[in-house]
């Protein structure tokens, strides 16, 4: 049942109200076809609260709300995140109650989107059934020769049998594929065409040298493992030069005034990247399970190089990390008893463990916010929040806080080894937790601390100023 009501079913307090809240939203520059849904969505909200008065409605009733809309198949990710919106307006601006102001309205925004066909998370699953792997990929292929999409299509299923990670084999795939379009649609049985192709590359595309060493390694890659033609010295060419950056590190002042600025899950999130060094993805993709409150630790599963370590729980965010998690149960109870409750597992653990997809551990500690097709079987589960929200987030949090420096989420993984070697200690441990491989990639921070290599200090404040 619609429950909107029109102009001439509303009484004049109604439409007074109504009116106030259109002004909102222009206000807010929310005008236009997106103005009348905002206020339609407005609308069936209040005329569905069946004798709750709105200034009674607490964050609790919304998070409710939201989450029964976003197990409606019929609904897309950007209706629901047009429902919260119109409720922003609603609750911030005319009702103005006092605990929106602090409620994570964006976030909820941003965990309405969802996981597209190509994404790392579920793309691994995914049959290489030709060289595109998605729908723009098949339009894209379609102007290659038929040698040219079998060429890449073996390329992508040999990177999978090798384990390489999926967005080695995503990678790949696209360079091989630009370079096939580059050649009128066909990928050149001489080598020697690699050569023009990069220097095309440095000279008139002007992409940096860290790209050309991207679409070097792709090709190397096709010619020996696919084409059976190993690319050789190349005529003299040289890998481009990279200079090794020094990665960017808040101080502790910057990154509590940087959490200072977030809150919501996109805040505990950031808290967990700086307190447990944890990649993006290796927070976005944690599971119930990993959290191991007993024994004050975490477990990354699945890390770069397919690594699995231990990280360290911290205790001062233990107490809202447990909050946080009641109410993922209580929204995953709801989803069991509407005949949901399913998260993505690999195909090979689903077939040895028919019901593990519906285990509370296995669920994300920072799941979605709507239920939404899965891109590869078609069923509908609960994926994990899309990372571009925590980046934003992040982003938009040291703009507030007015930090200058190129703030991103894998800075406060830097800013956690810099400070743990302030701290004294010992590097082995940072690279263990770090997850490094080789601890000359730790020993990159002993030049970002605030006291690097031997503590040296200047002269300017050992002597003095120099005497004139």
């Amino acid at each position: 049942m619609d429950t909107v009501k029109s102009q001439a079913e509303m009484s004049e307090a109604e439409r007074a109200f109504w009116a106030r809240y259109a002004n909102a939203l222009v206000f807010r520059g929310i005008v236009g076809r997106s103005g009348e849904w905002h206020l339609r969505r407005a609308q069936r909200f209040v005329y569905g609260l069946e004798g709750k008065k709105l200034r009674e409605v607490e964050a609790g009733f919304v998070d409710d709300y939201v989450a029964e809309l976003g197990r409606d198949p019929k609904l897309e990710d950007w209706q629901v995140a047009q429902v919260v919106s119109a409720l922003r307006v609603l609750f911030v601006d005319v009702v103005s109650a006092e605990w929106a102001r602090g409620y994570d309205w964006q976030g909820r925004m941003d965990a309405c989107r969802e996981l597209g066909a190509e994404h790392p998370t579920v793309a691994r699953e995914a049959p290489v059934a030709d060289a595109a792997g998605s729908v723009d990929g098949k339009r894209r292929a379609a102007a290659l020769s038929e040698e040219a999409v079998g060429a890449i299509g073996r390329l992508r299923e040999l990177t999978r049998v090798r384990n390489m990670s999926i967005r080695t084999e995503q990678t790949y795939g696209e360079w091989a594929m630009r370079y096939a379009r580059h050649n009128g649609g066909a990928i050149p049985a001489d080598p020697g065409r690699v050569k023009a192709y990069l220097e095309y590359l440095a000279l008139e595309r002007r992409v940096s040298p860290s790209t050309q060493t991207q679409a070097l390694n792709a090709l190397v890659f096709l010619y020996r493992e696919v084409l059976r033609a190993p690319l050789g010295d190349l005529g003299g060419y040289k890998r481009p030069s990279t200079r090794r950056k020094l990665p960017v590190v808040l101080t502790r002042a910057e990154v509590q005034a940087l959490l200072g600025e977030m809150s919501g899950r996109f805040g505990l999130m950031a808290k967990l990247l700086w307190g447990t060094g944890m990649r993006l993805m290796e927070c976005v993709r944690l599971r119930v399970k990993d959290v191991d409150f007993g024994n004050g630790y975490i477990v990354v599963h699945g890390g770069k190089g397919g690594k699995h370590r231990r990280v360290p729980l911290p205790q001062i965010y233990a107490a809202e990390l447990k909050a946080h998690l009641a109410q993922v149960r209580l929204q995953y109870q709801t989803d069991r008893a509407a005949g949901y409750g399913e998260v993505y597992v690999p195909d090979s653990l689903r077939r040895k463990y028919p019901s593990v997809a519906h285990e509370w551990g296995w669920h994300y500690v920072f799941p979605a916010a709507r239920i939404s097709t899965d891109p590869r079987s078609g069923r509908r589960m609960r994926h994990h929040i899309n990372e571009n929200g925590l980046q934003k987030a992040v982003k938009a949090a040291a703009s507030r806080a007015g930090i200058v420096k190129q703030v991103n989420c894998h800075c406060l993984r830097h800013s956690f080894a810099t400070h743990l070697l302030e701290a004294n200690y010992d590097i082995r441990t940072v690279q263990e937790l770090l997850g490094h491989a080789d601890v000359s990639t730790t020993m990159v921070y002993t030049h970002v601390m605030n006291r690097p290599g031997v503590a040296a200090r200047s002269p300017a404040d050992l002597f003095g100023e120099a005497s004139g």
